[in-house]
């Protein structure tokens, strides 16, 4: 039967399956086509339908059923609104579904093609149809494992269309659309279902933030499931996902944090390319859709610990995009600069727990650790980040502060930002060939363009790659000349750390070598003496290095070579040439005729060269020999040319010739030179240097350029000098000129003598050991007598002042005319004459003495009868004297000299040594128990050397403790403590403690707790009997060591100064502070604070407001009295201070915890949370101690200073405070917390201790401010200006603070202003009339007055938060106009009441209650005034 025939004959029988495909094919060929009236009755369903499963069962159903559910559907949709055809086609939808999801037909393009089909008809479809297809699709939800198995849910978006916006729909159609969605989210989702998922999530817009939000959360908890190779192309539907307002946070962060952290688990390599990609996919996406820069900008913002290394190369792909460049890397800077704050606050924060110290330090390491991976995976197919790098590295090397360049160096490796910026722009350098060029040409403009300081990490940094990568750094020698080509226009020291940068690569360049002694000849000449100094520099630096690389024979490379190219190999070959120090002959002569500095340089620049190679000594010898020659004469009798060492320019005096540096420079080369004449070369290796011997000089000795012609040069100084003054030694001067001309000359003439004299002593002692026995007390005997000459020197141009050893110690070490200059210099380092050996020497030479009691005994001379006992006594004195200025001197010049400088391993060597001879003079010197009264004469006579016993105590101290700042960690301390520990005490008592203390496992630990108990403890106690200033560098000894003890010593040690603060009693004022500041930073959180918190109660009793109730003597802290109570006011305010700081990073800190607990940042918020709760409640406990010392001195007669710095304290401590309520207070869209006890706790201690009594302190204050004024001082005017600064900022941070606990009060329910105190002191000025209160009826007044208020409290939310904005917003007044204001009281509480009816009432009894309350008794007039408000009955019943 034909397809015609079939269709024209209404009573034919039922179509089979075949006839329905042939009639979909006849309808494609034929127009005006009408449907067969079988096809049309609903009877005809069942058999339709059953052909579908039918074919379902055979072998291969795929085709087949496609086949004819298509022909069915073509034949549905020439009249899909018939409803017999409507019914069809729900019929045969849901019977596909169930087929579908039975797993009777696959999912391949055939399902793919027929449900699509569907798609196209289901708007054809009733509602309740609709229903049941979706429902008959959700049936199979938990089968869908791969893509294809979900092809049905492309039809959920259409369902979900027609359901919600179809004519008849209603809320039934609607909250079924909403099951339907949470059907899916709660179950579990396969990786098929998740790729569908999201390929579909655009479709679904109609979903709330809540559904959108499981949704975006579902997809990257079941992530972990996806393929690898389907990682990117789903990220990317999620970008595109986001770029639609679906969720743009959680998706950046979800993104983030997964590549972050869980993408780890897979294979390495393959996840490296697949990040990359997604790297791309973000920066396209950026460029495609901004704001979605901007959520990943905002996501590291807020969250600065949601930090990983695809979060680092996230931002630095998106900082390619020119709009995010800028913004993102800053983000980044701020992000490292804020965990590097963190651990080093918190590193030395004593209240802060241990758990959130270890996390700052695990954070610090983690944010390192992420840029370092971020940076060293660009070379996997991330080259388009390689500049965001590059910008980033520079920018943080622009950051780094030269003060804190090493900070982090001993930190558990830590490294700091310049170490990490160097090492990042390193590793760049290495791996990527294109970025090398940038990296120079960034450093050369850098290095021009910045100033000295911020130049100097660019500086090491291309250091750092001359060193690493020598031969890669060849092929940029163009560069480097162009940058040597601006040495003489910048600064000193950059210029010189240039070089010394440059120097290891010019041992490779034979054409740089080249250029840059050309810089530097041309240096020479230039008019600007930094540039000649700095090119000085240099010259000693090439010549020292060619020796240093000849000496260690890395001339060769043959451990690198095998890296550079050929040209490369030839130049090295080409390199070893002639010795520098001939070429540079020319250039060292012109230096010696400049300025001193300069020849300083080149004197040390030629025993460094001696040091590095002891062969050079005898030429360098013969080439000062005619410039030595200029100031040494011998033709008739021995002269000492000092008077042709200065100058007069500039109307003064300058040194022009540093004789004493040039003696220091032969001296020591003689001492290093090696005497055997076949280690020299001969003549003829070394050409003529320029000069010729005079015949005089020639028949003096034949070829006077020798160690013996130096040596006996030496000899003649010395017993030139011996014996005689100033005047016989430069002699009589024909020039008249004015005093301080004289003066000035003098003092430069002694300063050169000086320095001579210390190079003498200097060489003989050195030179002790190599004399035989019975020549030694010659010797020893003319080390007394310099020291004497020395000491009469000082004395004869008033260099030495009894009030000033400070000056001494200095002149000591710098001896020159900035000797007054005590700052680490870069243009010059200090090199003491003496070395360390020698001041040991002079040590025991001076115990020698002092058990002797007898100098004439050091000559073997049998001769007593010269030396008196008084004379003894003196030389002893001086010696002692001597020999501690030079050594405090010495130890504080080795802290300034650089480790690489080879002078101070020749000069300093190992200063331990110097560590037992000066406890043995603290025990000698140590002060005696107090004297009877019977001695008093005695002591009158003696006073002169009592005096200078205390001064000689001190320098030993004061050498004492730089030396321990020298070893101050590590085995280097260990090994100073054990030989310490070796020298015999006075009282060698046996101590319990000192036997725990053996018991302690860490040497370090334990030398240290031995030392303190048996040395440091005692002395200290000795030391305070005798009310001595040093007890003050004895403290900080200990305060030192103290950094290297646990908590539980540090706490044992702290309970002993504790009880010393109670039961010692004195009137030094260092003393006092001295000791509590040791009791205070020795005793562990919170019992520190505890302490400053009575010692303040206790300074109260002594400096309280009523003097006739003061104390002379703190019954509990002895140590506090009339005497000391200034300096402990002063150190409880520093501790404050100190408190303050820290509540501030706490603060900083807490809303970060705040920020990740609210907005749900980390899916690990259990975490976050218990480490905000602990930080919490320090934060709390610490604020709470800050208000019960600062509680105590609002209460006290505070004068001038002390008052100043306590209101800025004040200020500083009302603004924390309002910041740590304000965070209490939940944003919007955040659930309220309620305060906790702790917290209300401490709002009501400050309201009641500190806001309350604060009005009238500052009331009182500024009523003695006006008595002040009526004597016209200018100081104390000043003075009062400064404070009134700061009263208007205190009244406005209190106002401040009490406008945020009014907010959260209002949000909580909790009147928090309780016990608040309303201020009466808008205008910023308090000034009370004198009348006395005429009567009790104020009281009535402020009672009702409460009531009213406390009643208006929260009734009207609307109101009161008006009122706040008011409060904000409201004009302050300068203290100039609040004079003016007659009354003191007028519209105090206009912006906290409640605006009612009664207003002008409260107002005028305001006003006359502030008219009423006055009288002269300060403490009186505060018990009268009810400053606190009290809660009504109804108050308690709303709050």
């Amino acid at each position: 039967m034909t397809v015609v025939a079939a269709a024209e004959e209404p009573t034919q029988r039922p179509f089979t399956d075949n006839d329905v495909i042939r009639l979909a094919q006849y309808h494609h060929c034929q127009t005006g086509f009408s449907l067969p009236p079988y096809l049309l009755s609903p009877s005809s369903h069942d058999s339709l339908l059953s052909y579908l499963k039918s074919r379902s069962s055979s072998p291969s159903p795929s085709k087949p059923v496609s086949e004819y559910v298509i022909a069915l559907l073509s034949l549905i949709s020439l009249s899909p609104t018939t409803p017999s055809l409507s019914s069809l086609l729900a019929s045969l939808l849901i019977s596909y579904t169930q087929i579908f999801n039975s797993g009777k037909i696959p999912s391949d393009s055939d399902s793919l093609k027929t449900i699509q089909l569907f798609g196209t008809l289901l708007r054809h479809l009733h509602v309740k149809e609709v229903k049941f297809v979706v429902d008959s699709i959700l049936l199979g939800v938990s089968r869908v494992i791969t893509v294809d198995e979900a092809q049905l849910f492309d039809l959920l978006p259409v369902c979900f269309d027609l359901l919600r916006n179809s004519r008849e729909a209603k809320a039934s159609e609607i909250d079924f659309v909403d099951s339907a969605i949470d059907r899916v989210l709660s179950c579990e989702w396969s990786k098929g279902l998740l790729t569908k998922m999201v390929s579909l999530a655009k479709e679904f817009s109609f979903l709330d933030k809540g559904r959108k939000s499981e949704l975006v959360e579902k997809v990257f908890l079941g992530i972990k499931l996806i393929d690898l190779q389907d990682l990117p192309s789903l990220v990317y539907q999620l970008l595109v996902l986001a770029s639609k307002g679906f969720c743009k946070r959680e998706v950046i962060g979800g993104v983030v944090g997964f590549f972050g952290s869980k993408a780890e688990t897979r294979v390495a390599s393959v996840v490296r390319q697949i990040e990359g990609t997604v790297l791309l996919h973000v920066n396209f996406a950026v460029k495609q859709d901004p704001s979605l820069g901007l959520e990943v900008v905002a996501l590291v913002k807020s969250d600065l610990r949601a930090f990983n290394h695809f979060t680092v190369a996230v931002l630095f792909s998106v900082a390619r995009v020119r709009k995010f460049g800028e913004n993102s890397l800053g983000i980044l800077r701020t992000a490292l600069l804020n965990a590097y704050n963190d651990y080093r606050l918190s590193k030395d924060c004593k209240w802060l727990p241990d758990e959130l110290k270890e996390d700052s330090f695990l954070h610090a390491k983690l944010v390192e650790k992420s840029l370092l991976r971020a940076v060293s995976e660009c070379r996997y197919g991330r080259e388009h980040v390689v500049p965001s790098v590059i910008q980033f590295g520079f920018m943080l090397l622009e950051s780094v502060e030269e003060s804190r360049s090493n900070e982090f160096g001993d930190s558990n490796g830590v490294l700091g930002i310049e170490k990490l910026s160097i090492q990042i722009l390193g590793t760049l350098f290495e791996v990527h060939d294109m970025t090398r060029n940038e990296i120079i040409e960034q450093c050369k403009f850098r290095i021009l363009s910045l100033k000295c300081a911020k130049s100097k990490p660019i500086v090491r940094l291309l250091r750092y790659l001359v060193q690493r990568y020598s031969l890669i750094m060849l092929e940029f020698v163009h560069h480097l000349k162009e940058l040597l080509g601006y040495f003489t226009f910048m600064e000193g020291n950059i210029s010189c750390l240039l070089v010394s940068a440059v120097i290891p690569l010019i041992k490779f360049s034979h054409d740089l070598q080249d250029y840059t002694i050309l810089v530097i000849r041309k240096a020479m000449f230039r008019r600007e003496y930094t540039v000649r100094v700095a090119a000085t520099k240099v010259i000693t630096d090439l010549i020292l290095a060619e020796k240093q690389a000849k000496r260690d024979g890395s001339f060769t490379l043959q451990d690198s070579s095998s890296q550079a190219s050929s040209s490369q190999q030839t130049e090295m070959s080409c390199i070893v040439r002639g010795n520098l120090f001939t070429e540079l002959n020319g250039l060292l002569q012109r230096c010696l005729y400049q300025q001193a500095l300069v020849k300083e340089v080149v004197y040390d620049g030629l025993v460094k060269l001696v040091l590095i190679d002891p062969s050079t000594g005898g030429h360098v010898l013969d080439f000062l020999m005619p410039h030595f020659l200029r100031f040494f004469r011998q033709d008739t009798d021995f002269q000492l040319g000092i008077i042709s060492c200065i100058k007069l320019e500039g109307g003064k005096y300058i040194i022009e010739e540093p004789l004493d540096r040039l003696l220091f420079c032969i001296s020591w080369i003689l001492l290093l030179q090696v005497h055997n004449s076949s280690d020299r070369p001969s003549d003829a290796a070394w050409p003529c240097f320029g000069f010729s011997l005079s015949q005089d000089n020639e028949q003096q000795g034949g070829r006077n350029i020798s160690h013996e012609v130096y040596s006996n040069a030496l000899v003649k100084i010395r017993n030139f000098l011996l014996g005689k003054n100033l005047e016989d030694i430069v002699g009589q001067s024909q020039d008249t000129v004015s005093a301080s001309l004289e003066d000035d000359k003098r003092k430069s003439y002694c300063l050169i003598i000086l320095g001579i004299i210390q190079v003498q002593l200097n060489y003989i002692i050195v030179d002790l050991e190599k004399q035989p026995e019975g020549k030694k007390g010659a010797v020893r005997k003319e080390i007394v007598d310099l020291i004497d000459l020395y000491e009469s020197l000082e004395k004869d141009v008033g260099k030495l002042k009894p009030s000033n050893i400070g000056k001494r110690v200095r002149f000591s070490t710098c001896n020159d005319t900035d000797a007054g200059n005590t700052s680490i210099s870069e243009e010059r380092e200090k090199v003491p004459f003496l070395a360390t050996s020698s001041i040991y020497q002079l040590f025991l030479l001076s115990f020698k003495l002092y058990s002797s009691k007898s100098v004439g005994t050091l000559s073997g001379s049998q001769d007593h009868s010269q030396s008196s006992p008084a004379k003894t006594e003196k030389s002893i004195s001086k010696i002692f004297s001597f020999t501690l200025q030079v050594c405090v001197g010495h130890i504080r010049s080795s802290l300034c000299m650089k480790e690489e400088n080879p002078l101070k391993p020749l000069v300093c060597g190992d200063m331990k040594v110097l560590g037992p001879p000066l406890l043995k003079v603290l025990y000698l010197l140590k002060p005696d128990p107090p004297l009877a009264t019977g001695q008093t004469k005695k002591d009158s006579k003696g006073k002169k050397d009592a005096e200078g016993r205390k001064q000689c105590l001190h320098l030993a101290l004061l050498s004492l403790k730089e030396l321990l700042n020298i070893y101050s960690s590590g085995s280097g301390l260990t090994g100073l403590l054990e030989d310490l520990l070796a020298v015999p005490a006075s009282e060698d008592a046996t101590l319990e403690e000192c036997r725990e203390a053996s018991r302690i496992e860490d040497p370090l630990v334990k030398g240290i707790e031995i030392f303190m108990e048996k040395i440091m403890k005692p002395m200290i106690t000795d030391f305070i009997a005798q009310n001595s200033n040093d007890v003050e560098i004895l403290c900080a000894i200990m305060l030192k060591l103290g950094n290297n003890l646990p908590d539980k010593s540090k706490q044992r040690h702290g309970s002993w100064a504790h009880q010393m603060c109670r039961s010692c009693e004195t009137s030094n004022t260092t003393v006092a502070k001295s000791i509590v500041k040791l009791a205070i930073s020795f005793t562990t959180s919170p019992g520190d604070l505890c302490i400053a918190v009575e010692v303040a109660k206790e300074l109260q009793n002594i400096m309280g407001l009523d003097k006739s109730d003061t104390l002379e003597v703190s019954e509990s802290y002895m140590v506090i009295n009339q005497s000391t109570s200034a300096s402990v006011t002063s150190c409880i305010l520093q501790s404050t201070d100190s408190a303050i700081v820290e509540m501030d990073w706490a603060t900083k800190k807490l809303k970060n915890f705040y920020v990740v607990s609210q907005k749900n940042i980390h899916l690990n918020d259990e975490t976050e949370s218990t480490v905000g709760l602990v930080l919490e409640e320090a934060l709390y406990s610490m604020a709470e101690s800050t208000v019960r010392i600062l509680s105590s001195f609002v209460l006290m007669n505070l004068k001038d200073s002390q008052a100043a710095q306590f209101l800025r304290l004040a200020v500083r401590f009302y603004k924390q405070l309002a910041q740590i309520v304000k965070l209490r207070i939940a944003p919007k869209g955040c659930k309220q917390i309620l305060p906790s006890l702790k917290f209300q706790k401490l709002v009501e201690l400050t309201c009641k201790s500190l806001t309350v009594p604060l009005y009238p302190f500052l009331s009182e204050m500024q009523k003695e401010q006006q008595e002040s004024v009526s004597s016209n001082s200018k100081g104390i005017i000043n003075k009062i200006k400064q404070e009134n600064k700061c009263i208007p900022d205190l009244i406005f941070q209190i106002e401040d603070c009490e406008r945020y606990l009014i907010q959260l009060s209002k949000v909580t329910k909790l009147n928090l202003l309780r016990h608040a105190k309303r201020s009466t002191a808008r205008d910023f000025k308090i000034i009370e009339d004198a009348e006395p209160p005429a009567g009790d009826e104020d009281g009535g007044n402020q009672e009702e007055e409460t009531e009213i208020q406390n009643n208006n409290f929260g009734i009207n939310e609307d109101d009161l938060r008006q009122e706040s904005d008011d409060d904000g917003s409201e004009e302050m007044l300068s203290p100039r106009n609040a004079s003016s204001v007659s009354s003191p009281g007028l519209d105090s509480d206009k912006a906290i009441a409640a605006e009612t009816e009664e207003d002008d009432e409260e107002e005028k009894e305001e006003q006359e209650e502030g008219k009423e309350e006055s009288g002269d008794n300060r403490p009186k007039k505060m018990a009268k005034k009810s400053w606190v408000v009290e809660d009504s009955d109804e108050d308690s019943e709303t709050f």
